[in-house]
């Protein structure tokens, strides 16, 4: 099967990832369109027309016009989302919503589309306790963790753990500080006595700390994997780059199959993991990010990541 139509890329205006991938897609002669949903309507338009014959229609910028029926491929980056700012409360919910479903509907049906990856499968692999679940089942090795809003079974569990336990965020939106400084909620070392009757206000989630001697990110993009270990005296390596050293690796006999058992669980084509390797050399899974970042690793490392995602999109290797 052949796929010449465009690939469509939908993120915010600030993504360098985004623009190495574009520029290599360009010296293939592949056509891209790109465009955020936060555009629409205001310079993005669409009409679709969905019959029992399929999906069919266009999908309008103010540079490009796509045709819907034929995009090969869908690159799902980081989009800003949809704002209707100059509407009341009320009616901006609904026209939020509208667009939603609608728009978002439609981009998530296209016939013979390759998604990476679909935004319905982000958004269930963005769920920790799925991940970690989908982690156990693919057979990688997981440091206990508890998942809870009871003071005492956070107590309990971090007095019974044989190691350190760390409070991670399910999840991590932006803060902004006294100031207007962005920042976020960081990992750290939680003890028994700094439980209080707080953690019943919302989830929280807390692990057993790996006693690591590095820190491993795994990209896959397709067929290709990149192992990459990175180096530093952090608790979350994440926190300062400044501090890294990166190093590629091979993956220890077996990680790979279980890689594509844990992408196969969610229908993904792309993720990007995080493991900690302790001083036996276990590789130890810490979370698989959907939508994570992987470009700076070429630039440090020379491997061929933004090809490879090039090589995806293209659908290169389909046949």
């Amino acid at each position: 099967m052949t796929h010449e139509g465009p690939v469509l890329v939908v993120t915010n205006l600030d993504d360098p990832t985004t623009d190495l991938v574009i520029d290599a897609l360009h010296g293939r002669d592949v056509p891209a369109v790109r465009f955020d949903s936060g555009d629409f309507p205001t310079t993005l338009s669409f009409a679709a027309s969905i019959t029992s014959e399929g999906t069919t229609g266009t999908l309008t910028t103010p540079t490009r016009t796509a045709d819907l029926a034929a995009v090969r491929s869908l690159y799902y980056r980081r989009p800003s989302g949809f704002a209707f700012p100059h509407l009341d409360e009320q009616t901006a919910r609904f026209a939020v919503t509208q667009a939603r479903y609608g728009l978002g509907g439609v981009l998530a049906s296209l016939p013979g589309c390759l998604y990476v990856n679909h935004p319905h499968r982000v958004g269930d692999a963005e769920f920790k306790p799925s991940g970690l679940a989908a982690a156990a089942s693919a057979g990688f090795t997981l440091p206990p963790t508890l998942i809870t809003s009871e003071p005492d079974a956070a107590r309990a569990f971090i007095k019974s753990a044989r190691r350190p336990v760390i409070y991670k965020p399910l999840s991590a939106p932006l803060y902004r500080d006294d100031e207007g400084v962005s920042c976020t909620v960081t990992v750290a070392e939680a003890t028994a006595d700094e439980i209080d009757d707080a953690v019943s206000g919302t989830a929280h989630l807390f692990q057993e700390r790996v006693e690591k001697v590095c820190d491993v990110r795994v990209t896959v993009i397709g067929d290709h994997v990149f192992s990459v270990r990175i180096d530093s005296d952090l608790l979350d390596w994440r926190t300062d780059y400044t501090r890294l050293t990166y190093t590629p690796v091979q993956p220890p006999p077996g990680l790979n199959a279980a890689l594509y058992r844990y992408l196969a669980q969610f229908g993904l084509v792309f993720g990007a993991f995080d493991f900690a390797v302790d001083t036996e050399g276990q590789w130890w899974f810490l979370e698989c990010n959907p939508s994570g970042q992987w470009a700076w690793l070429q630039f440090e490392t020379g491997l061929p990541m933004v090809a490879a995602m090039a090589d995806l999109l293209e659908r290169k290797t389909t046949t």
